[in-house]
């Protein structure tokens, strides 16, 4: 991050067209933990989450957005304030190949696939990281098998490097979903398609 990044006292909420990124609520626990029980849904992930590890989850994540002002946010639909998953940035584990940056993430109860949500609110997400954070970068990655999550990548504008393909050191060597692809964006490239 540039050391011009502004200070961020309070959690920032987002609003776009439809949507509102935001901190987390107890009310979330029991659809994000229907969610994260979802097969479908976890089907590029290493297993679903039973109740108890989904809601260790929401409190990881609400923990980091009240530390640091941002997160990956609950996501709700303006219409219904209905909640929906997750839309949002995080810093990368340490021991990523691709060294330590900000991701951009998403995951989102099957109802609600195919509307351009995880699109939409992973705009806003970018928004917030390059013009709020001041980042020179962003990036994303999943397991090679997601082909709906890199389509929302390159819908993004993000850019895929097939050297940069690698094991994700979290997944048991063996798995299926080891090798994953990584999405980069710079903050010049996205400046470059909003002009």
């Amino acid at each position: 991050m540039s050391s011009n990044a502004m200070d961020i006292d309070q959690p920032a909420m987002l609003v776009t067209e439809r949507l509102i990124l935001r901190q987390w609520q107890q009310r979330d626990l029991m659809p994000f933990a229907a969610m994260n029980a979802d097969a479908e849904v976890m089907r590029h992930f290493p297993a679903p989450l039973n109740v108890e590890q989904s809601n260790a989850l929401a409190g990881r994540l609400c923990q980091l957005i009240a530390r640091d002002g941002w997160g990956f946010w609950a996501v709700e639909t303006r219409s219904h304030a209905e909640f929906i998953g997750f839309v949002g940035l995080r810093e990368t584990m340490p021991d990523m190949p691709f060294g330590s940056c900000t991701e951009v993430g998403w995951r989102l109860a099957r109802s609600h696939w195919g509307k351009g949500y995880a699109t939409e609110a992973a705009e806003g997400a970018l928004r917030f990281g390059f013009e709020k954070l001041a980042l020179e970068e962003i990036v994303s990655f999943t397991a090679l098998s997601n082909q709906p999550s890199q389509a929302v990548m390159r819908r993004l504008g993000m850019r895929r490097n097939l050297r940069e393909d690698f094991d994700h050191p979290a997944v048991p060597e063996g798995h299926a979903l080891r090798r994953h692809c990584l999405y980069r964006l710079s903050y010049d490239m996205w400046r470059e398609q909003r002009a």
